[in-house]
């Protein structure tokens, strides 16, 4: 008898297990989203009881896992090419493709160090090490590369220039004292204790931040309703507070 209910416990445990795995939403973000994302992920797992697992890195990297089969449920993209490119793959469901925030960059520099009032003042003599992300696969890095060409300064700082895996590893670049600035996402500096100031959004094109669902992804259904979710009323007020631009209604 005791036999019959040990392998009672041990049936319901591996079924429990199994249906906690079935409620596992599993998300590539891009790294500006660190914040914003856990505080929305814990929102959404509060009100709908489901768990959410956050990889966040650069944009490009996070694509070429997905492309490599990694188990994946949502995409959010610091950049809408990456989600497109995708989608010409057969790797996404097209019609969850929705842009759910707009980035925008800032010149930083240690709260201890020199306040820059313009990206122009990078060229300074005492500005010796400049970090963004890789401009190679990183959104970010590729608008900050951007803002420096537009102000015909990448030629005479590009010697300075230090890179980064993703934008998160830019900051800690610049909160460690490795550099004596950094284009950074304005999402990072939130609630951090560094200086900063926006850089126009005239010097860059337009960071048009993209999330999709995965095709073949264990929690289709999970995945839209998080997809959801950031991009209802209150996922969107967090965004908000960590500055992102919010797309139209129905984009």
């Amino acid at each position: 008898m005791n036999i019959k209910k040990a392998g009672l416990t041990i049936l319901f445990s591996l079924l429990h297990v199994g249906t906690s795995l079935a409620f596992e939403v599993v998300v590539s973000a891009a790294s500006d989203l660190t914040g914003a994302f856990k505080e929305i992920g814990a929102m959404y797992e509060k009100e709908s009881g489901n768990r959410v697992v956050f990889n966040f890195g650069s944009t490009g990297m996070l694509a070429q896992q997905i492309e490599g089969g990694a188990p994946v449920d949502l995409f959010a993209a610091a950049n809408k090419r990456y989600v497109d490119e995708l989608e010409k793959k057969g790797l996404i469901i097209p019609e969850t493709k929705r842009v759910y925030a707009i980035g925008r960059i800032v010149l930083a520099t240690p709260k201890e160090g020199v306040k820059l009032n313009s990206v122009e003042e990078l060229t300074r003599p005492d500005i010796k090490r400049i970090a963004i992300a890789n401009p190679s696969h990183a959104p970010y890095g590729m608008a900050a590369k951007e803002a420096m060409e537009k102000n015909d300064i990448w030629n005479k700082i590009k010697d300075k220039v230090v890179y980064a895996e993703n934008i998160r590893q830019a900051m800690q670049y610049l909160e460690t004292g490795n550099v004596d600035a950094a284009i950074l996402a304005h999402s990072v500096t939130i609630g951090s204790d560094v200086n900063y100031m926006p850089i126009p959004q005239e010097l860059y094109a337009p960071i048009v931040q993209t999330l999709a669902v995965i095709k073949g992804g264990k929690n289709e259904k999970k995945a839209r309703e998080l997809a959801e979710f950031i991009n209802g009323p209150k996922g969107r007020a967090v965004m908000d507070r960590y500055g992102f631009g919010l797309p139209s209604e129905g984009k």
